[in-house]
């Protein structure tokens, strides 16, 4: 697996400060399709980075087991979820944790899905679950409006100063956006181990500041590995982006839930 996936714990305390977190909305969706709205259930969470979705799902009382593969991430997740009597943290990735078949409830994963080995995933995450059980991933994506002109200027600072980066699409700032929920709900629906695939849609906005949005940027395995000139380059160009707007932008945001239950 590429292990780009681990640069995230170059700086933890930065990821945890910078990125959003998760509308209430959402878990209220989660536990309404599966069954635990009322009472708490086990889940399993696939790649817990700080604890920012862990968090949302122990304030519900649900019992979790949380896998993280990056030490440094796992460690501020620990700490984060020390008032959480039901949350375990465990360092590991999810193909090398030693399954247990049966186990949970609910197996969830907040953007980081991709990270999980596209051949193994959802087989791992079916085995876990009990029939019936609940698989719930999420992400955030950034969808601007046609012609907006942060977009527009974002775009000509990334074709600049970074084009190898721009050539791959970068999923955030959003230059490019990429169907992944479809995708998504068609890699369930193929693995023919779950059935009831659902896509929610969560709408909302988020307000930056220059030194605000360039440390969410700081934030992106795809740009933790650019040259550090050309990371830099890049950076100072957003940072003046988001200063000719009056100091302040507002981003497009919309968090995608897939859902699904196991094939009883």
């Amino acid at each position: 697996m590429n292990e780009q996936r681990l640069v995230f714990g170059e700086d933890p305390e930065l990821y945890d400060r910078a990125r959003p977190g998760y509308p209430d909305a959402l878990v209220d969706d989660v536990l309404a399709f599966s069954g635990a709205g009322r009472t708490p259930c086990r889940a399993l969470e696939v790649g817990a980075g700080t604890g920012k979705a862990t968090i949302a799902f122990a304030r519900r009382g649900v019992r979790i087991l949380a896998l993280e593969p990056d030490p440094a991430m796992a460690g501020v997740a620990a700490r984060h979820c020390e008032p959480f009597s039901r949350v375990t943290i465990h360092q590991t990735s999810f193909e090398d944790w030693p399954l247990v078949a049966g186990a949970f409830d609910l197996v969830f994963c907040a953007q980081a899905w991709h990270w999980v080995r596209p051949d193994v995933r959802c087989a791992l995450a079916a085995a876990a679950l009990v029939p019936g059980g609940t698989l719930a991933l999420f992400w955030h994506r950034i969808l601007w409006a046609q012609g907006d002109p942060v977009r527009e200027e974002l775009d000509e600072c990334y074709r600049r100063h970074a084009p190898t980066l721009y050539a791959r699409a970068p999923g955030f700032p959003g230059l490019t956006p990429i169907a992944r929920e479809e995708e998504a709900c068609e890699e369930v629906a193929s693995s023919e181990r779950f059935t009831d695939v659902a896509l929610h849609a969560h709408p909302w906005q988020a307000s930056f500041g220059p030194r605000e949005f360039v440390e969410l940027l700081q934030t992106q395995s795809d740009h933790r590995v650019l040259d550090e000139g050309v990371r830099r380059e890049l950076l100072d160009a957003v940072h003046a982006v988001v200063e000719r707007h009056a100091g302040r932008i507002v981003v497009p945001y919309t968090t995608f839930l897939v859902l699904a239950h196991r094939v009883p």
